[in-house]
């Protein structure tokens, strides 16, 4: 299966600083479904082309078992859906080797990595302008034929010449496979983000297993246009295989990172017979100073603000000059958007070098979540699929390994004095579980056992005598920092 990518931006030999692969070598990578190929048909000053070439081994296909890219699940032809796949014939006529599908989209990640996530040191101002680009796959199994590649790559920004290929002899009619050809001026990072997102769709199939770890790979790589797309649904259901539970959630994701208001993303107010005053300051504001009163205390210099939503706990961060570094991040492309009003700054960029603000989901380990005195996850853990948050923690606890870290998350035990709030309802439509003190308390315990740290416990908010507050807190400090004082 091939895909090329052409660029006529003079020079047109750049297409090379930016894919990290010199237009004068061969560059090969072996894959779990066969060898991928690197090299350049083109490159001149005028116009360059970079070919992917992916050599799948049919009969590795029908050997098995075989695992998918990072998932250690079968694959091959019963791993995934689409036309004679799990059936006798699918083992001696198969598509896989020669039609573009999820395995060359996976070759995408792995040959263009760098690109794929937009960074480009020799070339930053190319990496972040849209440049002009035709991208062409000659063999694409489309189900939906022309008219759905229309419907996919058009709101993109790309013109789409889809032409159908017939079956020989022709009068079996057309075939499910289209000669695609996309032209148009966009980011490569964008441009490669596509790709990787709608060729499993188009194919509607992939070559391994479909687990929850998907729902965070859609949202990285289609977080930024995916949520909104006019075929959003469709996009999400096909490449989750139709799961209804992981589509139903990402769906919930994107629908967040899209529409939601910053103010409406904590609904947490309590109404005036609950507070101890009328001049009671709103619970959002509370919650960040108690945040900020712990991490004064620690004396964090590096302080991680992890899914910082629209960046309110971040500015106030940037008004203490006492803290010397902070990382801001988020797995929502919008939610980065709205922080980066929130700051007057663009990511990546701004006056304040203290900051950097990017994109990183937390139930993945992260290089550049490392090295920090604090962390603050502040409504963040209630966001998170209850099967991921082992992922989560083992990403911050055990890799990032922050002196200080903490969590806040609503107290489900005070939901009834919410006036506003019906009866069993969450405080979010995207909040997966809101946790009673108790739920709380033997989940934090856990963690600190397991990762070695000492946990304490915070209200914030109005106390009920009886529901207690509306917001709970906990700090963990490493057990290896704690002094014989602090020492639980």
């Amino acid at each position: 299966m091939l895909l090329t990518i052409t660029t006529t931006r003079e020079p047109a030999t750049d297409l090379g600083y930016l894919l990290h692969k010199h237009p004068d070598r061969l560059q090969s990578f072996t894959l779990a479904s066969g060898q991928a190929h690197v090299f350049y048909p083109e490159a001149t000053a005028e116009r360059c082309t970079a070919a992917l070439l992916l050599e799948v081994d049919p009969v590795a296909l029908v050997r098995g078992p075989h695992t998918g890219p990072h998932t250690g699940h079968p694959t091959g032809p019963t791993a995934g859906r689409g036309a004679g796949q799990g059936t006798e014939l699918a083992e001696y006529v198969s598509d896989r080797p020669y039609a573009a599908s999820s395995m060359l989209a996976v070759a995408i990640k792995e040959a263009f990595r760098t690109a794929l996530a937009g960074r480009c040191d020799a070339r930053p101002d190319l990496a972040a302008a849209p440049i002009p680009l035709q991208i062409r796959i000659p063999a694409l199994r489309c189900r939906g034929g022309a008219q759905l590649a229309h419907e996919t790559f058009t709101p993109l920004g790309w013109a789409v010449e889809a032409s159908g290929q017939p079956y020989c002899p022709p009068e079996w009619g057309d075939s499910p496979y289209v000669d695609l050809l996309l032209t148009g001026h966009n980011r490569l990072a964008d441009a490669l983000s596509h790709l990787y997102v709608l060729l499993p769709v188009l194919d509607d199939a992939k070559h391994y297993w479909v687990s929850t770890e998907e729902v965070d790979k859609l949202i990285r790589a289609g977080g930024d246009w995916l949520a909104r797309h006019p075929a959003r649904d469709l996009i999400t259901r096909r490449y989750l295989a139709h799961r209804r539970a992981l589509t139903r959630s990402a769906l919930a994701r994107l629908a967040e990172a899209d529409d939601a208001d910053p103010a409406e993303l904590d609904n947490a107010v309590p109404d005036a017979a609950a507070a101890d005053d009328e001049t009671a300051r709103p619970l959002a504001v509370q919650r960040r100073e108690a945040i900020l009163a712990v991490l004064r205390e620690t004396g964090a210099r590096r302080v991680g603000d992890l899914g910082c939503g629209s960046g309110a706990l971040t500015k106030d961060l940037l008004k203490d000059k006492t803290v010397e570094r902070i990382v801001a991040v988020d797995v929502s492309a919008r939610a980065l958007q709205l922080a980066a009003r929130t700051l007057d700054r663009r990511p990546g960029q701004g006056p304040d070098q203290r900051l950097r603000l990017f994109q990183s989901s937390l139930t993945y380990t992260d290089d550049r979540l490392t090295g920090l005195d604090a962390a603050v996850l502040m409504e963040v853990i209630e966001h998170v699929d209850p099967e991921r948050l082992p992922a989560l923690e083992r990403a911050v606890f055990g890799f990032a390994a922050p002196a200080t870290v903490v969590v806040s998350t609503p107290n489900a035990e005070y939901n009834v004095h919410f006036a506003t709030l019906p009866p069993g309802a969450m405080r979010h439509g995207d909040h997966r579980f809101e946790w009673t003190r108790a739920q709380f308390r033997d989940w934090a315990e856990r963690v600190a056992r397991t990762y070695r740290y000492h946990v304490r416990f915070l209200p914030v908010g109005h106390e009920h005598p009886d529901a207690g507050p509306p917001t709970q807190l906990a700090v963990f400090m490493q057990l290896a920092i704690l002094t014989q004082e602090q020492a639980p």
